[in-house]
């Protein structure tokens, strides 16, 4: 008894302090206005980056109340896990678009439509605002189809459900030293992976005799010390045409296309011999070892003319080098090939099937992932979007634009029920492949044969 009038307090108190009217409010209105709390859990991004977000939000929602919590990517997923395990885990919570299978059963899909209160002002002559309960029908596939770049489709939706929306869709692009290639009197950026890109890559790789390579030209051939090593070899495969896993979840970067009509030609392996080329110290291109340093690093020191990275590199490259000379182009593609193939990473925000507020938690994600509201965490945090319709105008972005050109042709793959065990196997395969090159096709077959053992049925 003592707990229903405290609660029956607190909701008074709301009513009056609010300014809103019980006369008029159903029932049902009444005990929907009871203060819930979601929490949200992400990485990355700080508090300041939603607070216009969650302001807007709660002007139409008041009685709910965003917890907003940033956690350190390296304890993330062992936080979720723990959180989940003990019943204390968070009613929305983002997972990289590569754990979308995995995480399946700890996600509550997105429901046909929610029912929540609202503050409706009703009167003539004397206003009064009264909580009414509406109904929202919530995003449909077909119209998730027809609202995000084409990766997000094939990440988030299974089972004919939506288990996500993001909020940006980040790609790989080319950074350039801009003084390397002036000093290497070099004034054309490749803009494929032909032979004018390889004859860049010797003009701008210096060697010394006792030191070895002094300047790299690329940042490829290598994996522990290359950023997102396994994104480029895997986008340079699905350039050649290769698929990295089928419809019937098979790994199948070792083999032909489906329809080839030579199936002696593998597109991926191709891709794993052009990547390795680079640390191979007989190939005229060879400009990259396990003996260098990080290739971010290397970069930001003046020391590495290309390299193949995200746009969350660039506040990284600014703030810790704000005098070098760089700029940003498109992924280099191949050469005459009818399609562009870009990567994609990006996150995902879900809601947990433990949540006990799943409808708040849903009406949350589909209000923040919806382009007028997006638009303030897009312009604070400089990400690329996922938004077709904002894709033009990010175009003009002096800083973001060249990701976002790339999101409509942006691909990614499944790897599997552990992507740090398949990223693993994709860093043994280019090692091998760097050691015994004239064993590529068993070395590449087994890779896969490897990944497929991750990968759940």
């Amino acid at each position: 008894m003592k707990t229903k009038l405290i609660t029956l307090f607190l909701i008074f108190s709301i009513l009056l302090t609010s300014g809103f009217g019980c006369k008029g409010a159903s029932k049902q209105a009444l005990e929907a206005m009871k203060p819930v709390t979601i929490t949200y859990w992400r990485v990355l991004d700080g508090p300041d980056d939603f607070a216009e977000i969650i302001q807007k939000y709660n002007a139409i929602h008041p009685f709910i109340k965003v917890e907003y919590r940033k956690l350190r990517l390296s304890e993330y997923e062992d936080e979720l896990l723990n959180a989940f395990a003990e019943d204390k885990g968070p009613d929305i919570f983002s997972i990289h678009n590569t754990w979308m299978v995995k995480y399946k059963n700890k996600l509550e899909p997105m429901p046909a439509s929610v029912t929540l209160v609202y503050p409706i002002t009703k009167g003539t002559l004397k206003k009064e605002v009264v909580p009414e309960l509406r109904t929202t029908a919530m995003m449909t596939v077909k119209k998730l189809k027809d609202t995000f770049v084409d990766v997000v489709y094939r990440d988030v939706v299974m089972d004919n459900n939506i288990y996500g929306l993001p909020l940006s869709v980040d790609t790989l692009a080319l950074y350039y030293n801009r003084d390397l290639f002036n000093n290497a009197g070099l004034t054309d950026i490749p803009s494929y992976w032909n032979k004018g890109f390889q004859q860049a890559v010797k003009r701008l790789t210096k060697q010394d005799l006792k030191r070895g390579i002094i300047q790299s030209g690329i940042s490829l051939g290598g994996n522990n010390n290359i950023e997102r090593f396994s994104d480029i070899l895997a986008v340079l495969m699905m350039q050649n045409g290769a698929t990295m896993i089928n419809d019937a979840n098979q790994v199948t970067f070792n083999a032909p296309p489906a329809n080839a009509t030579n199936d002696d030609y593998i597109p991926g392996l191709e891709a794993l011999r052009f990547y390795t080329d680079f640390s191979n110290s007989a190939k005229e291109v060879y400009c990259w070892n396990n003996e260098l340093g990080n290739s971010l690093e290397m970069f930001m020191g003046g020391s590495l003319a290309m390299m193949l990275g995200y746009s969350y590199h660039l506040p990284i490259i600014k703030a810790r080098a704000p005098k070098l000379n760089f700029s940003i182009v498109k992924l280099p593609q191949i050469e005459g090939s009818p399609t562009q193939v870009n990567f994609a990473n990006y996150w995902v925000e879900v809601v947990s099937k433990k949540s006990q507020h799943k409808s708040e938690a849903w009406d949350f994600v589909q209000f923040i992932a919806k382009e007028e509201n997006v638009k303030s965490y897009l312009d604070k945090t400089k990400k690329p979007t996922a938004l077709i319709s904002l894709v033009d105008k990010q175009k003009e972005d002096p800083e973001i634009g060249v990701f976002a050109d790339q999101v409509l042709t942006a691909k990614s793959w499944y790897r599997g029920n552990n992507v740090k065990v398949a990223e693993m196997i994709m860093g043994e395969l280019i090692d091998n492949v760097a050691k015994t090159p004239e064993a590529i096709a068993d070395i590449i077959n087994i890779a896969a044969n490897k990944v497929q053992q991750t990968v759940r049925d």
